[in-house]
C-alpha cells in the first residue's frame, strides 16, 4: 500500500501546518521580543540588499525555466505511477540547470514517499550540482533517505555544517535533530549533545527527548531527568510524553523534583487536552501526597475542586458530587468554582431545586466571580432546553446586566429575544436598545436593530424603523439581518420616506476590519516567495506554503494572504485557502465587496466542482449559490471531510442517507466511498436537499436547519411556537450552532451573488477542479 504523501511529509518535517494571517503575533519572552525587534529594524547595508536581490532573481530565473514541470510533478504526486516517476526522471535528464535540480528532487521525495530509499538518494545526489537554491531541501531529504537505509555515517556526512551553509532554512532544527540522532547511532552522544543544546530554545519534546537520551547514554543522570521531565510535566499531550514517564521513573522512580506545581501543571494541560481521566488520576495522587503532609493542607480545597471538574467531565458525576459535598475551608474563589460544579451536576440530574440553590449561594457570596456567570448561564440554558421560556430570560437577563463579557453580550440578547417571544413588547423594546448601549461592539447589535425596527414597523412607526433599518444595512451590509433590513426598507419605501433622530443610533459601532490586502505579490522581490513560486513548480505545496509562512513571521508582508491562498486553490485545497483569508478578515461579512481586491473575494468564497454544482442544483429546483454556501458551510469545499458524525465530502452526506438516495436515483452499484467523489456527492445531495425543502414546504430556512440537525427537532422547533415569519424561526432556534447555520448560509448567498450572479463568463468557464467520475447519469 502507498503510504501518504502528507503523512510522509510530516514524519520528516514537523513545522506549524496553519496559515498566519496578515500581520502575525508573536508572544516571545521580553529578552527575545526585544532581540526580534532590534533585529527587524536593522537596516541592511547596501551589499545585503544586493545579494538578496541577486538571490531572489536567480530564484525568478529558476521558476520560470521549471513552468512546464508543474504537470508532470503534480501528476506523480498523485499517482506515483512507474511512468510518472519515468516522465519526471526523463525532464531532469534533459534540464541540465536548476528546473532538473527540482525535478530530481521531486523525485526523491516521491521515492521516499514509497519507502523506497535507494531509489530516492540515487535521485537526490542526482539533484545536489543543480540544486543550488534548493540545497536546503535536497541535503535534508538525501539524509532522510540515508537514515530510512540505515546509514548513519552518510546522514552526518550529509549533514553537518548544515545550519551554517543554510541558517535560515526552514528544516534547520529537523537536520539537526536528525544529525543528533544519528550522532548517538555512531556513540557520537557528547558531540549529538552539543548539536542539541545548540537548538533547545523554544523548547519542542522531540528534540528535548533526543537530549535526555543522549544525556542518559553518558550517564548523566541529572541532566537526562530534567529533560525528561520537562516532557512529561509540561508537554503531557506530545506523543513523547508517555516514553519521557516511563524513562524518568527508570532514572528516578520516586521523582521528588516533581513539585506540585509541576504536577498541577501537567494535571491542568491534560484538562485542557480534554484527557479528562488522565487528570483525574494526577489530581487524585495530588490530593493523596497533600492530605499526608502537613504543608499541603492548605491546597486541597483546591485540588478537590479540580478533581471534581476533571470527575465530571469524564462523565463521573456521581463521584464528582461525594468529592465537592466533603469539601470544607475553601478559599472564595475555590468555593466559587465548587458551587458551579453542583450547579452543573444539579442540572445533569434535573434537580431545579439544587441548582437555584447553588446560583442562590453564588449570587450571595461570589456575585463578582466568573463561576456565578456560569451558573446563570448553565440555569438559563436548562429552562431554554425545557422551553420554559420566562425562566430562562429572567436568568439571562441577569447574567446580562450584571456581567460585560462576551458571554454577557450573547446571553443578554437571548433574554431580550426570549422577552419578545412571550409577548411582552414593552420590555423586549427596552432590552433590544439596552443591548445596543449596553454592548455597543457585540455581534448580537445587527439582531438588536432589526428587530427593533420591527417592532417600530408593527407599531406604525415608520419613521423609527426606517431609522433602525438603515443603520443596520449600512453598518452590517453583508451581515443576515443586514440584507433583511434592506428587504424591509423596500417593502415601508412607498408608505414613508422620512427618518427618526434616534441618538442611540450614535453609539452603533460597525465591527472592526482591517482588511489592508494586496490582490496579488506581483511586484515583490522576496527570497522566500520565490523558493514558494519554484517548489510549487514541483508540486510541493506544502513545503511551498511553509515558505509563505516564514515570510509572513518574518514581517510586515500583507502579501502573503493573497499569494497563500493562490497557493493553495492550485493545490486544489480550496478549504485552505477560505480559511487562510477568515484569518485575514475575520468580520469579512461587515466588509463592503469594493473595499477588498476580488482575488481575495473569490478565494474566501470559491467555486470548484461548478459545472456539476450549477448542473445538479437546477436540475433539483434550487438556487446554485445556495447549494455552493451550503458546501462551503459544510465542508468548505474539502471533498475528502469526514466529520465526527460520519458525514463524508462536499456536502457532509451520512453513508445511510446516501443509500438511500441512491436507491432512488438508480446510481449503481453504491458504496460509501461513492461519497468522496465530488460529483457523486453533489449529485446525492441536492437531490436530498430537495427533498428536505420539500418537508418543509419549500421554506429553505427550514430545510437548511434539517439539514443541520435534523427534521425532527424542526418539527419540535415549529410545535413551540406560532412564528409569524421564517426570520422569527430562524432566531428562536434554540441550537446556537444551527441558527448560526442557518443564518451563515443565508448570508453567503448574497455574498455569492454579489461576486458572480450576472457574470455569464465566470458562470460558463469551467474551473479546473472541475472532473467527471462516471457516476451513472
Amino acid at each position: 500500500m502507498k503510504r501518504s504523501l502528507s503523512l510522509v511529509l510530516l514524519s520528516f518535517l514537523a513545522l506549524p501546518s496553519a496559515a498566519p494571517a496578515v500581520h502575525p503575533k508573536k508572544h516571545p519572552s521580553k529578552k527575545t521580543s526585544a532581540a526580534a525587534k532590534s533585529s527587524h529594524k536593522k537596516k541592511l547595508t547596501p551589499r545585503q540588499i544586493a545579494s538578496r536581490s541577486a538571490h531572489a532573481r536567480r530564484l525568478k530565473r529558476a521558476f520560470v525555466s521549471s513552468a512546464d514541470l508543474k504537470p508532470m510533478a503534480k501528476q506523480l504526486l498523485e499517482t506515483r505511477s512507474p511512468a510518472a516517476f519515468a516522465g519526471v526522471e526523463r525532464y531532469a535528464q534533459t534540464h541540465q540547470n536548476e528546473a532538473g535540480g527540482l525535478a530530481w528532487l521531486l523525485d526523491g521525495f516521491a521515492r521516499l514517499a514509497n519507502g523506497d530509499a535507494d531509489k530516492a538518494i540515487t535521485a537526490l545526489r542526482q539533484a545536489k550540482p543543480f540544486s543550488q537554491e534548493l540545497g536546503d531541501y535536497v541535503d535534508f531529504y538525501l539524509a532522510s533517505a540515508y537514515r530510512n537505509k540505515g546509514s548513519a555515517p552518510d546522514v552526518v556526512l550529509v549533514l553537518d555544517g548544515y545550519d551554517k551553509r543554510y541558517p535560515d532554512s526552514l528544516f534547520r532544527r529537523e537536520a539537526n535533530l536528525l544529525l543528533a540522532n544519528a550522532l548517538m547511532t555512531e556513540g557520537a552522544a557528547e558531540k549529538a549533545i552539543a548539536v542539541l543544546e545548540a537548538d533547545r530554545k523554544p523548547v519542542r519534546s522531540d528534540l528535548e527527548l533526543a537530549l535526555g537520551k543522549a544525556n542518559a547514554a553518558l550517564g548523566r543522570n541529572t541532566q537526562a531527568a530534567e529533560s525528561f521531565r520537562k516532557i512529561y510535566y509540561e508537554f503531557p499531550l506530545s506523543q513523547d510524553a508517555d516514553d519521557a514517564g516511563i524513562r524518568l521513573r527508570t532514572i528516578v522512580p520516586q521523582d521528588a523534583l516533581a513539585t506540585r506545581e509541576l504536577r498541577m501543571t501537567r494535571a491542568g494541560l491534560l484538562v485542557k487536552g480534554r484527557r479528562y481521566a488522565l487528570a483525574a488520576d494526577e489530581y487524585r495522587q495530588l490530593i493523596d501526597d497533600a492530605g499526608a503532609s502537613d504543608a499541603g493542607a492548605e491546597s486541597v480545597p483546591g485540588l478537590k475542586v479540580a478533581f471534581a471538574n476533571a470527575l465530571l467531565k469524564a462523565d463521573h458525576a456521581a463521584e464528582a458530587k461525594v468529592v465537592l459535598a466533603n469539601m470544607t475551608d475553601a478559599s472564595l474563589e475555590v468555593a466559587a468554582q465548587r458551587q458551579y460544579l453542583l450547579a452543573e451536576i444539579a442540572r445533569n440530574a434535573n434537580d431545579d431545586a439544587a441548582l437555584l440553590a447553588a446560583i442562590d449561594d453564588l449570587r450571595k457570596n461570589a456575585n463578582q466571580s466568573g463561576w456565578y456567570e456560569q451558573a446563570l448561564l448553565t440555569g438559563g440554558n436548562m429552562y431554554l432546553l425545557r422551553k420554559d421560556f420566562a425562566d430562562a430570560a429572567k436568568l439571562f437577563d441577569e447574567l446580562g446586566h450584571h456581567f460585560s463579557s462576551r458571554l454577557a453580550a450573547a446571553t443578554h440578547w437571548k433574554a431580550a429575544w426570549l422577552l419578545y417571544r412571550l409577548g411582552n413588547m414593552d420590555e423586549a423594546k427596552k432590552e433590544f436598545e439596552d443591548q445596543i448601549t449596553l454592548f455597543p461592539a457585540s455581534v448580537e447589535v445587527s439582531n438588536a436593530l432589526y428587530w427593533r425596527g420591527r417592532v417600530a414597523e408593527d407599531e406604525k412607526d415608520f419613521p423609527t424603523s426606517r431609522t433602525y433599518y438603515a443603520t443596520l444595512s449600512q453598518r452590517f451590509r453583508n451581515y443576515y439581518y443586514g440584507t433583511l433590513a434592506r428587504e424591509r426598507l423596500r417593502d415601508i419605501k412607498g408608505i414613508v420616506a422620512d427618518s427618526a433622530d434616534i441618538p442611540l443610533m450614535a453609539k452603533v459601532k460597525a465591527p472592526q476590519v482591517t482588511p489592508n490586502l494586496p490582490a496579488s505579490a506581483d511586484g515583490v522581490e522576496n527570497i522566500r516567495l520565490e523558493r514558494s513560486r519554484l517548489l510549487e513548480n514541483g508540486a510541493l505545496y506544502d513545503l511551498a506554503a511553509k515558505e509563505l509562512q516564514s515570510a509572513a513571521s518574518d514581517g510586515d508582508n500583507p502579501w502573503v494572504t493573497a499569494e497563500l491562498a493562490r497557493l493553495q486553490i492550485d493545490a486544489g485545497k480550496p478549504q485552505l485557502a477560505i480559511e487562510t483569508i477568515k484569518r485575514a478578515i475575520p468580520n469579512y461579512a461587515a466588509v463592503d465587496i469594493s473595499s477588498v481586491p476580488r482575488p481575495v473575494w473569490e478565494a474566501l468564497f470559491p467555486r470548484p466542482y461548478w459545472i456539476d454544482l450549477r448542473r445538479d442544483s437546477e436540475a433539483n429546483g434550487l438556487d446554485p449559490y445556495l447549494v455552493a454556501s451550503l458546501i462551503r458551510q459544510e465542508s468548505e469545499f474539502n471533498p475528502g471531510a469526514v466529520s465526527r458524525a460520519n458525514a463524508y465530502g462536499l456536502m457532509q452526506l451520512l453513508p445511510s442517507v446516501g443509500a438511500r438516495v441512491a436507491k432512488q436515483m438508480k446510481i449503481r452499484p453504491y458504496s460509501t466511498a461513492l461519497l468522496l467523489d465530488p460529483q457523486a456527492n453533489i449529485r446525492l445531495g441536492t437531490r436530498f436537499f430537495r427533498q428536505m425543502v420539500d418537508e418543509n414546504a419549500g421554506k429553505v430556512e427550514l430545510a437548511l436547519a434539517a439539514y443541520n440537525a435534523g427534521q425532527n427537532r424542526v418539527r419540535d422547533w415549529q410545535a413551540s411556537g406560532n412564528f409569524r415569519d421564517v426570520p422569527e424561526f430562524v432566531e428562536s432556534i434554540p441550537f446556537t450552532e444551527t441558527r448560526e447555520y442557518v443564518q451563515a448560509i443565508m448570508r453567503n448567498v448574497n455574498l455569492y451573488k454579489q461576486l458572480y450572479a450576472g457574470s455569464e463568463a465566470a458562470d460558463t468557464k469551467p474551473l479546473s477542479s472541475a472532473r467527471t467520475s462516471g457516476i451513472p447519469q
